[in-house]
């Protein structure tokens, strides 16, 4: 059963709410620390690693691949949101391939409502709905989510009283604490591989 519209705009044109100054929104610091060390978590050791057993895959084409891929997840974590008095934008850095990831723009005069949709973790995720239909996935995960919000209410004239972040920043502080226990056990693991690499 699909979900049912959270709230229509009142018209297809935007409110008249005051001018206000373009405003930028990054992703949470949080969110961006605790997934960059969780990746240098789960791949830093495998050079080392492989080099000790002798892998099919020598070390230097895995330290590449792994700065290749944090390259990536930079780019990707560095998305940016901008809302302004035509409407909002989703964009990535210049130098971040298209290919990867594409960012989209919405000018408050398509909006036509903020629909919830259900993940498969059983938390809701929210898509704006143009006039022509094409859905646009609110970004749920930047710093000063209530300020995007309110804006986008008053722009739209749509309510956004129960729009909350998808994920609390508890569950990240405790992603964080696990991470930053997996890179002890990275640190024992380098030392280790490299003490057998001299014995051999």
């Amino acid at each position: 059963m699909s979900a049912q519209p959270l709230a229509s705009s009142p018209s297809s044109s935007p409110s008249s709410a005051p001018v206000f100054e373009p405003a930028v929104f990054r992703l949470s610091p949080l969110i961006r620390i605790t997934l960059l060390s969780l990746y240098t978590a789960l791949t830093i050791p495998l050079p080392f690693l492989s080099e000790v057993t002798k892998a099919p895959v020598p070390p230097a084409a895995l330290w590449a691949g792994i700065v290749v891929g944090a390259v990536g997840l930079y780019g990707v974590l560095s998305e940016r949101v901008i809302l302004s008095e035509e409407g909002i934008e989703v964009t990535y850095p210049k130098w971040f391939p298209r290919l990867f990831r594409k960012g989209w723009s919405l000018p408050w005069t398509e909006v036509k409502a903020l629909k919830p949709r259900s993940t498969g973790q059983g938390g809701l995720v929210y898509y704006f709905l143009s006039h022509s239909g094409e859905g646009y996935l609110l970004p749920m995960r930047v710093a000063g989510f209530g300020k995007l919000v309110g804006l986008v209410e008053a722009k739209t004239g749509i309510d956004t009283r129960d729009v909350r972040p998808l994920s609390q920043p508890w569950m990240y502080l405790i992603l964080l604490f696990c991470t930053l226990l997996l890179l002890l056990v990275d640190a024992w693991t380098i030392v280790t591989a490299i003490g057998l690499k001299g014995n051999l």
